[in-house]
């Protein structure tokens, strides 16, 4: 699994292309040749951007879903939406298709935000606006989420 801890402040130009900063070329280095897998985050208005081997991960998750129960089928369906391939060009750029660009709502600036096993890909002003929206309650979600955590579980 990549640790991903750093964000960048990018540009988006009007086909989509996203200037990927060389920092982070290079974490990528060694997995650029699979290319890299895009798809709409769950939860939020904005892009998950996985390694092939971490989309594989949780591709095998939802594989083991029955899809004879409709909410299944219909939970596979929603998950996999727009899911794309890509690559980062000679120049350094990702191309994100139209729908997905639309979907997260980027025109121009936008934020790669590494979080565990992904990069998020945002809006910029959205990215600050949730940032911001979550940081009153932030400690009690920290408390509630990893507070019952012991020493072990860290392990």
């Amino acid at each position: 699994m990549f640790e991903f801890t750093e964000e960048y402040e990018c540009k988006a130009d009007s086909k989509g292309r996203i200037m990927v900063p060389s920092s982070l070329r290079a974490k990528l280095a060694s997995v650029l040749h699979e290319g890299l897998v895009v798809k709409r985050s769950i939860f939020q208005s904005c892009l998950e951007i996985y390694t092939v081997e971490e989309w594989k991960k949780e591709a095998e998750k939802v594989g083991k879903l029955n899809r004879f129960v409709k909410k299944n089928n219909d939970f596979i369906r929603q998950f996999t939406a727009g899911v794309r391939l890509i690559q980062i060009d000679g120049n350094g750029r990702l191309s994100i298709p139209k729908n997905l660009m639309e979907f997260a709502g980027i025109t121009k600036d936008v934020v790669l935000s590494e979080t565990i096993g992904r990069i998020e890909l945002w809006d910029k002003e959205r990215y600050y606006a949730v940032l911001d929206e979550g940081a009153a309650d932030f400690s009690d979600l920290a408390e509630e989420v990893m507070g019952n955590l012991t020493s072990d579980d860290n392990e």
